[in-house]
């Protein structure tokens, strides 16, 4: 650590020398790394807040699709129901018609029916009888209007029973069709109100899902609000160090070593070359497995995500090959992120500074980028991205970052 450091510079024969006068106290630097290290915490707290909230909002969202589909549902079972109804509501109405005509034919036959009986019953009493055979001019005559008179009843009665049974039928399918319509008019009622219960579902879960978001976009505002306020601890702590560093420097005697230190111009000329390389491939497509020392090369296939955004013909880095790339002048680094995070100096990542390399977990590391300062990175994200510069993500964020450039 830096205050460490520069308290070890200051103790000369086993006495510590006095702080020089306009440099910070070591209360100073305390409470200010204090302060970053309360910020970082607000930070994660919020990280995992928005964590919790975007999966509750992922899982509303899956509701109301099913809660949708739901409702969908129940009104194509209700129209199906309506047509349904309709079409018994038809049926019943035919029914009803076939059975009316049924009666007046019945009700017609057996008005003719009596009047041939009461006929009959003029000439000679009864069908059959005397009286109907008088007039006749000869035996077969006689026999001729005995026929007639037999067979005019026969066929009265048959017609008459013919007709008694086609009214028998039409009732009863006039009963079997006012059924069939009560029923699918119940059935129209109870699909009806299923299709009304889901649609009130759904509304029910588009709102907690619009609260959600509301919740989720408080949340990052708040998450947003305590990163400036960590970036500006952060600066504060630097200042603080960066002063004590020039108080020491003017108190202490020339050193003899030509050690190249953190605040010398050509460590910092080495960091800002490692961030012009870095910056310099914004926008270039991101190809898993891709990048090495000279820039951009072909990804390589990984039987998954990458292959299926065709990283295998793609020309770019991933975020691994990006950082060999951008360290090329300083070092060689492997091109896996777990083996990079080993590859320098660890520091509290409430001290990362420009240059520095940042490491996402938590257990196995699994991804890296550069910070820039200011709360800004540079990274190559992900399938389908492109090399990007973006706003720290303190969600997994290793608990210390990487620094090649002391």
């Amino acid at each position: 650590m830096l205050i460490v450091a520069v308290l070890g510079a200051l103790l000369c024969g086993g006495q510590a020398a006095a702080v020089p006068p306009g440099s910070p106290d070591d209360a100073d630097l305390r409470a200010a790394e204090a302060d970053v290290e309360r910020r970082t915490e607000d930070v994660d707290r919020l990280a995992d807040e928005l964590a919790d909230v975007e999966a509750h909002l992922a899982e509303l969202y899956a509701e109301v699709g099913r809660r949708r589909e739901a409702a969908n549902k129940a009104w194509v079972d209700y129209d199906r129901a309506v047509r349904d109804a309709e079409r018994a509501e038809h049926a019943a109405e035919r029914a009803a018609e076939r059975a009316y005509v049924a009666r007046h034919r019945r009700d017609s036959a057996r008005r003719a029916f009596d009047d041939f009986v009461d006929g009959s019953f003029r000439q000679g009493a009864t069908i059959g009888s005397i009286g109907a055979y008088l007039g006749a001019d000869s035996p077969q005559e006689l026999l001729q209007r005995e026929q007639l008179l037999g067979a005019v009843g026969e066929v009265h009665l048959g017609t008459l029973t013919r007709l008694q049974d086609a009214l028998a039928e039409a009732a009863d399918a006039e009963v079997a069709a006012r059924e069939t319509l009560s029923e699918a008019r119940e059935r129209r009622a109870e699909a009806e109100r299923a299709a009304s219960i889901a649609d009130a579902a759904t509304e029910e879960a588009v709102w907690a899902a619009e609260e959600q978001e509301e919740l989720l976009a408080a949340i990052e505002e708040e998450k947003r609000r305590v990163e400036a306020e960590l970036t500006e601890a952060r600066e504060t702590v630097s200042d603080l160090e960066a002063q004590r560093d020039r108080v020491v420097q003017a108190t202490s005697p020339p050193s003899t070593a030509p050690a190249v230190t953190a605040g010398t111009s050509a460590t910092g000329d080495l960091v800002e070359t490692v961030v012009a390389r870095a910056l310099s491939q914004v926008g270039v497509p991101y190809a898993w497995g891709g990048g090495n020392v000279h820039g951009p090369t072909y990804g390589i296939r990984d039987g998954g995500v990458a292959d299926s955004h065709g990283d295998y013909r793609k020309i770019g880095f991933d975020c691994s090959g990006l950082m060999i790339y951008a360290f090329a002048p300083v070092t060689i680094l492997p091109h896996y992120s777990g083996y990079q995070y080993n590859a320098g100096r660890k520091v509290p990542s409430s001290q990362m500074r420009r240059g520095d390399l940042l490491f996402w977990g938590p257990g196995t590391i699994h991804h890296v980028a550069l910070y820039l300062g200011d709360g800004q990175m540079v990274e190559a994200p992900y399938s389908g991205g492109t090399v990007r510069v973006t706003p720290v993500r303190y969600a997994g964020l290793m608990p210390y970052v990487t620094r090649l450039v002391e």
